[in-house]
């Protein structure tokens, strides 16, 4: 009896084993990330997500709460496709444009006050906790000046997204 049940145990544990697929990892022997994929139907819960979690931060700092911009968000857009094109996250476009000069080309009124970038394969609170880690990208959140706030991303086949978040006064 104990014989048969061990057996009919072992059986059921190597077909549990079967199952699960083994964690991929890359060359160099580490996990790969879990890729997030963001859906066109999904964008603007995201943005607004995104949206949602710093205005908590920055009431929770005291801070008065930033607005969606459309033409920061054009800015944001712009940088985080090309920051794709260039393979690499850096404020500088493959133009040689800066943040300020991105957000002057959409005819932002307002004065420009700071940019985050990310390359990663996280979502978006994943990645706006990161900026919250850096004293540099938390300072750009949490800008008592900020008034006005760009969010995009790009997301490439690979599943990598390509983070930007433009603030204005």
């Amino acid at each position: 009896m104990i014989r048969s049940f061990l057996a009919i145990f072992a059986v059921a544990l190597a077909l549990v084993g079967c199952t699960s697929e083994p964690p991929r990892v890359g060359p160099d022997g580490r996990p790969l990330p879990k890729i997030y994929w963001i859906k066109p139907k999904d964008e603007a819960r995201i943005q607004y997500r995104m949206l949602d979690g710093i205005n908590a931060l920055r009431t929770a700092a005291g801070l008065q709460p930033v607005e969606l911009d459309p033409l920061l968000t054009a800015a944001a857009a712009t940088h985080s496709r090309d920051m794709s094109v260039q393979n690499r996250p850096w404020h500088f476009g493959s133009d040689g444009s800066s943040p300020l000069d991105r957000v002057r080309r959409t005819g932002y009124p307002g004065r420009f006050l700071g940019e985050n970038i990310s390359e990663t394969y996280e979502n978006e609170l994943d990645t706006l906790a990161a900026w919250m880690e850096d004293e540099a990208t938390r300072r750009v959140i949490l800008d008592p000046e900020a008034r006005r706030v760009g969010i995009a991303w790009f997301q490439e086949p690979t599943g990598k997204i390509w983070w930007t978040l433009v603030t204005g006064s």
